[in-house]
């Protein structure tokens, strides 16, 4: 089959799911034979045609100049040059800024569309924002040949609320299985001796909730704050508040996975608050990195972990959960989790299940 994958700023991944999906799944399919091309934006780090038989095309990436409404522009050229590929399938990751050109997708095509989170419920978009984003999402509905939900919840979501049923297949993970001690050492961290979380600084992902807590605490331990805080306006409020408090450390933003793998490996509690989308990647990795994860209770997060977690609702949770004593049942529940890694989210499991789709 011939496929393209549109939707994301590119590959390889140095931003966020989306292109790490697109990622993992392309290489997988060429690795099984398919013709696989991605769209990237121009301004990519990564300029070469070929990454791993994978077909890049660069496109101009309008952001540059124009901010958010240059995705629109992005979008666009991706799609119309869609149209002249004589793709077999198109694969579109999201829908919030390429639904209102569904209709220039090429009608020779399959069209999937990963229809990710609830996309109008962040809390970072304005009232009319989010209008336009639920008339985006009823449109990717209406243009799309199939969905793809990475979620029960949003399977749910989508059968209820357009009667649309969608092909469940949530994201995917390596199981981390050599950690090396000596990377906490350049961060001055002994194993068990620190709390973490790792999330873009939004809002929904329910951070300052977290920090709110770690004050509240009466634990010594050490906090680890992994995110960009210095690229938006809730960050750089995160910054202000809590740099005062000794056991908090804004790390910033990590990309090396081998260093992230192990700080989570290393961790006491992984602290998970992302409270809008489907099934996260960054849960999948605490998961495969054998983490003793809490996490903010919604059904998101409880379809993934089930019981094998710790849950929070407010900062007074998250100060009982830091300051008790690990539970006895610690140890099952992340040996229960890398059990659903196996079974549940390899990445060779999601791409056959995107090929089987596909196929059928």
């Amino acid at each position: 089959m011939k496929i393209g994958i549109i939707g994301t700023r590119g590959i390889p991944n140095n931003y966020g799911g989306f292109e790490q999906l697109a990622e993992y799944l392309s290489k997988g399919l060429v690795e099984r034979g398919h013709q696989v091309i991605v769209y990237s934006t121009h301004n990519h780090s990564y300029k070469e045609s070929i990454w791993n038989g994978v077909q890049l095309i660069h496109k101009y990436n309008a952001e540059v100049h124009l901010g958010t409404f240059g995705q629109f522009i992005y979008d666009l050229l991706c799609i119309l040059d869609s149209r002249r590929r004589d793709f077999d399938i198109v694969l579109q990751l999201g829908y919030t800024s390429n639904s209102i050109w569904g209709w220039l997708l090429p009608s020779s095509a399959r069209i999937f569309t990963n229809m990710d989170g609830l996309e109008w419920k962040r809390t970072k978009y304005s009232r009319l924002v989010q209008h336009f984003l639920r008339y985006a999402e009823k449109l990717a509905v209406k243009t799309s040949d199939c969905l793809i939900s990475d979620s029960i919840g949003i399977k749910k979501y989508l059968l209820d609320k357009y009667n649309r049923n969608s092909e469940f297949i949530p994201y995917g993970t390596h199981e981390f299985n050599a950690p090396n001690i000596d990377i906490l050492t350049g961060y001055g961290l002994a194993p068990t001796s620190y709390n973490m979380l790792i999330a873009r600084m939004e809002p929904e992902n329910n951070i300052e909730t977290i920090l709110n807590g770690v004050v509240g605490s009466l634990s010594e331990r050490k906090f680890l704050v992994i995110g960009n805080c210095k690229t938006n306006t809730f960050g750089r409020h995160l910054l202000s508040k809590f740099s005062n408090d000794q056991r908090i450390y804004f790390l910033g933003a990590i990309y090396d996975i081998e260093i992230l793998n192990n700080l989570r490996y290393f961790s006491n509690i992984y602290f998970h608050g992302h409270s809008v989308g489907g099934t996260n990647p960054s849960l999948l990795e605490a998961m495969a990195s054998n983490s003793l994860i809490c996490a903010h209770q919604n059904p998101f997060n409880e379809s993934v972990l089930g019981r094998e977690a710790f849950y929070f609702s407010s900062s007074i949770d998250v100060s009982k959960i830091i300051d008790s004593s690990v539970d006895k049942n610690a140890s099952t529940f992340m040996t229960r989790n890398l059990m659903k890694v196996r079974d549940s989210y390899s990445w060779d499991k999601i791409v056959s299940d995107y090929e089987n789709l596909f196929t059928s």
